[in-house]
């Protein structure tokens, strides 16, 4: 690796320190649904996302919250003694994408059949500090 090189990928390094990515993926429900839930937390702090998702009653919120359990595990194994509380951390990024579809035939009457396509998504959470 050329010294430019090295030296680019040690700053890129730096400047993601704080920032920590979790994903979801093939999850069984409408990515529609679960972009109502994820558009709520979009640029809360942690701690205010956790208590929203805690006691929202939408199905999509249990799994958007054990999703933001695992981003910030993920966060403190990547900055081991660094305290949670004092790191400011904030959803700063959310995105739900649709994933596979699974199509089904539903009996329709005169010998028809009707489509069904039961939809997935795949959901990326990023975290990262305050900005002031």
């Amino acid at each position: 690796m050329g010294s430019r090189k090295q030296d680019s990928a040690i700053a890129r390094k730096e400047a993601n320190k704080d920032v920590v990515k979790a994903s979801l993926n093939n999850c069984p429900s409408s990515p529609r649904k679960m972009r109502l839930v994820a558009d709520i937390i979009r640029g809360e702090q942690v701690d205010k996302a956790l208590y929203i998702l805690k006691y929202s009653k939408k199905e999509a919120s249990n799994k958007l919250e054990k999703l933001l359990l695992s981003a910030i595990a993920n966060w403190q194994t990547k900055n081991e003694g660094a305290d949670i509380e004092e790191a400011n951390l904030i959803v700063k990024e959310i995105f739900v994408d649709s994933a596979r579809q699974l199509k089904r035939l539903r009996p329709a009457p005169q010998g028809r059949g009707y489509r069904i396509r039961k939809r997935s998504n795949h959901v990326t959470l990023i975290l990262g500090n305050k900005e002031n």
